[in-house]
């Protein structure tokens, strides 16, 4: 192919390509001449998988529809989602209790929690795969959906079938709605601009920290507080939804021009279509591998036997025999993986989804029991004193964190930012050592709560873009999912590890420091922090416990500052100074629309040929 018909095919003007006789919606290429004609076509229209998913495209397509008016309609509709989403996130868990209660099912909020927390991490690559293969718009529209019927089943729940329905429902529109404002934010944004977009999108949580308590205490039947959002929230989200897929229509005439038409085809051929698109096998092996291993790190703890218990041994081991299968699957067999194994040369990528998974682990050896330590050890003069407490390294995230992203915009780098947050994170990890003792007190506390919503807020908004910035737009979905799928792993780790080093050695510690051989008091105060708080100033017994919680929390503070160490590490060798210009990513050097601005990255070619082989073998097996 001649140079003069590349610069025609860069400036949109490429002849319609014949429908796939393979039943895809995407140009054909079945000739050794269109072989030719679609490798040059794949430098403007198609990154390193070959030929991009529908829902990229529809997002490419539509970026020339985009002007400041309606640019500025979609952020105000995100900004508006992204308000009611936090005051959700902050406001129903104060329901969870009474509504739980009511059925007589407390006792199951755990188990809730945990299921929660599985979905909440294993939805985020279906939600990624869902966007690209169907559009931005569509998944947008499912995830309304979801949530809203969700909230409405837990608000009319007669029973508890009806609630642990409705909690799965919603759980599953919540992840979805956690991923798709990251995934949207990197399809509007330049690299420059994004760290700062992605962090306005989280102010809301400065100011729903004080309105959520205000909701809470104004709307006291939960069932009242449960529907209110079941209406709020997809209302919130129909003037995204609407924008979205107003731009994918006008964009139609685009991907026409560009040989990209809807193929009509049977059911049975488009959902067979959707499954390959979606990867399907490998998220069901993903979500079976993690769920299983998961579930064993939560539940082992009130297992009898606890790491004996032949189930829990039986799930940790299924778990991590199907972890390396999803891996060996996503080596050889998907057109389209979940987990690609190019991005094992891609060190950015593998060094922010090590940084995510390791200061998750960290945060939470020592966030996990620190409501507890500051209620038994701080002589708080008011109830929301403490609950302020516990939003300061939530506010310092927030606050910091946008500042972090504008200081992105300012001077185009983020690798040294990195590295600084962290430095502050363990700083503030570190000060806690002396805070958690006998010559802390509540200012230090403080202090060290500060000090790592500061660093954290700094590190984790250059993060998602060092992994998007290291990938083309048709993976951006994938990788900011796998980055934050890793950050919640981290969670349940460092929760786990939390909770076993609190359930071996506590008993022990309240044994050894608490003046008394009764043991059912110390089970009582083992079992039940309330019964500490409630004894009076000075008495023997409560100051044995703050002895004792102190030293437990040493135990926590110490292996979160050792691990808190690695990620500055990582972040030193792996993490790649990039600089952030005008395009969409610095991997294929293309813009918004999937057009060239920049030299791409040396990787680039050499896995746009190694990507399109492998879509033409699949392409002849499934044709086969």
């Amino acid at each position: 192919m001649n140079h003069s018909d590349h610069e025609e095919k860069e400036a949109g003007l490429a002849a319609a390509y014949p429908e796939s006789p393979h039943g895809n919606a995407y140009p054909a290429a079945n000739t050794a001449d269109r072989d030719e004609d679609r490798m040059s076509y794949a430098d403007t229209v198609v990154s390193d998988s070959n030929f991009k998913p529908m829902g990229v495209l529809k997002v490419e397509a539509a970026e020339a529809f985009w002007n400041h008016k309606t640019k500025w309609i979609l952020f105000g509709s995100l900004l508006l989602a992204a308000y009611v989403y936090s005051l959700d996130g902050m406001t129903t868990y104060l329901y969870n209790a009474a509504a739980w209660s009511e059925f007589g099912l407390h006792s199951s909020l755990g188990r809730v929690q945990t299921a929660n927390s599985i979905i909440i991490a294993v939805g985020k690559p279906f939600w990624a795969k869902l966007s690209d293969a169907y559009g931005r718009g569509e998944a947008f529209l499912g995830l309304a959906i979801l949530y809203g019927v969700g909230y409405a089943v837990i608000a009319g729940a007669q029973g508890a079938g009806a609630m642990y329905a409705g909690q799965v429902i919603y759980t599953l529109g919540y992840t979805g709605l956690q991923i798709l404002l990251q995934i949207i934010v990197a399809d509007l944004t330049t690299l420059r601009w994004r760290a700062l977009v992605n962090s306005i999108l989280t102010v809301w949580f400065i100011l729903n920290a004080f309105v959520a308590a205000e909701i809470s205490a104004r709307v006291t039947n939960w069932r009242w507080g449960y529907g209110m959002f079941a209406i709020l929230m997809p209302a919130t989200l129909l003037p995204v939804i609407i924008s979205l897929l107003w731009a994918q229509w006008k964009g139609k005439k685009i991907l026409k021009e560009r040989g990209v038409q809807a193929v009509k085809e049977p059911p049975m051929a488009r959902l067979k279509r959707a499954l390959i698109e979606m990867d399907f096998v490998g998220l069901l092996l993903l979500g079976m591998s993690l769920a299983l291993i998961l579930l064993t790190f939560a539940l082992v703890y009130k297992a009898n036997g606890k790491w004996k218990n032949p189930s829990m041994i039986a799930m940790l081991v299924v778990g991590c025999i199907l972890f390396p299968i999803f891996l060996a699957y996503e080596w050889k067999v998907p057109a389209r993986p979940v987990f690609p194994m190019r991005w094992f040369r891609r060190l950015p990528i593998f060094g922010a989804c090590l940084i995510g998974f390791l200061d998750f682990v960290s945060f939470y050896l020592q966030f996990t029991y620190l409501y507890s330590f500051a209620s038994v050890t701080v002589d708080w003069a008011k109830p929301q004193h403490l609950t302020y407490f516990t939003y300061t390294q939530t506010l310092c995230l927030t606050f910091f964190g946008i500042c972090a992203g504008a200081f992105m915009a300012w001077t185009r780098r983020f690798k040294w930012m990195i590295t600084v947050g962290l430095c502050i994170r363990l700083l503030g990890c570190g000060l806690m050592l002396h805070a958690r003792g006998p010559s802390g007190n509540m200012a230090s506390l403080v202090m060290c709560q500060v000090l790592q919503g500061i660093g954290g807020g700094i590190a984790h908004t250059a993060m998602i873009v060092a992994a998007q910035a290291s990938v083309s737009h048709i993976d951006v979905a994938t990788v900011t999912a796998v980055v934050l799928l890793l950050t919640e792993v981290g969670n349940s780790v460092g929760s786990a590890a939390a909770t076993g080093l609190w359930q071996e050695y506590m008993p022990g510690e309240l044994a050894t420091f608490v003046p008394t051989n009764n043991q059912t008091l110390l089970t009582e105060l083992f079992g039940d922090m309330t019964s500490i708080v409630a004894l009076p100033p000075g008495d023997p017994i409560k100051l044995g416990a703050i002895t004792a919680y102190e030293h437990m929390m040493h135990r926590l503070v110490v292996g979160a500052t050792v691990v808190a160490i690695f990620p500055i590490i990582v972040s030193i060798f792996m993490i790649k100074d990039i600089r952030l210009t005008d395009a969409q990513n610095a991997y294929d050097g293309k813009d918004l629309e999937g057009k060239p601005v920049e030299e791409a990255d040396e990787l680039y070619q050499i896995e746009k040929e190694e990507m399109a082989h492998r879509i033409n073998r699949h392409s002849s097996a499934t044709a086969a």
